[in-house]
């Protein structure tokens, strides 16, 4: 059944990070090549999430990865631009001293080869659904707040239609090996989405909007069960 198309994708070279904007992508067995795949470890962490998130440190959202020319194929960001402009080696002291400094602790960057995800490797959410938590927030409604993969303009319009894909699976595009999820659980939404992507304001009447009209979840999280090459304009089917 065909339910919509691919709006946007989006991917988050380091976790927390601002993300970008993608034409296409090339949609792997661990989520969309180069998400994720690098992240902050908060070094005098003994627990067992390690990671420096926004939910820490909101002025994370602020700091842009990119790649400098030249720099070859691969997908990880070579450099890192923050909020005062610099542009920074994402492995180097300098970026990390930045970091720390705003952290009130030390912290080093990681490669991680498969990504560091918080329950699934691929998100997914609707333009009905941002916008319907937008007008009950009181706000513009702006997508990345939620942090998806892929945003999906539904065929037939009305918010939080991602609640009835879980236990299902969605392909995108037309062809029979169509890359795949299998829809495993509704993305259950924490502060970060109160934290506006260019300022790193927080503004809690978006978390309690999510809460309010749809049990404190927004979207779904999939996992790669067909990989393949990702597109905007790809048409949608719920299987």
């Amino acid at each position: 059944m065909e339910i919509g198309h691919v709006e946007a994708i989006f991917r988050y070279p380091v976790k927390s990070m601002g993300g970008e904007r993608l034409d296409a992508a090339t949609l792997g067995w661990h989520g969309v090549d180069g998400d994720r795949r690098l992240a902050l470890r908060r070094l005098d962490d003994r627990g067992g999430f390690p990671w420096l998130t926004a939910g820490r440190l909101p002025d994370l959202l602020r700091f842009t990865p990119t790649r400098v020319a030249g720099a070859g194929e691969e997908e990880v960001p070579t450099h890192v631009r923050t909020p005062e402009g610099d542009l920074l080696p994402v492995f180097g002291e300098a970026l990390a001293a930045d970091i720390g400094r705003r952290h009130k602790a030390p912290v080093q960057m990681m490669h991680l080869r498969h990504g560091v995800f918080d329950d699934a490797t691929v998100s997914v959410i609707a333009t009905d659904t941002v916008d319907e938590i937008g007008r009950l927030a009181g706000l513009n409604s702006d997508v990345r707040r939620f942090r998806p993969n892929v945003l999906v303009r539904l065929r037939d319009t009305g918010p939080f239609q991602e609640n009835a894909w879980v236990g299902r699976v969605l392909s995108f595009g037309a062809e029979a090996e169509a890359p795949s999820i299998a829809v495993t659980m509704p993305d259950i939404r924490c502060a970060m989405v109160n934290f506006d992507p260019d300022s790193a304001v927080a503004s809690p009447a978006v978390m309690r909007a999510v809460v309010r009209a749809n049990d404190n979840t927004a979207g779904i999280y999939g996992t790669v069960i067909r990989a393949g090459r990702l597109a905007v304009g790809q048409t949608i089917h719920l299987g």
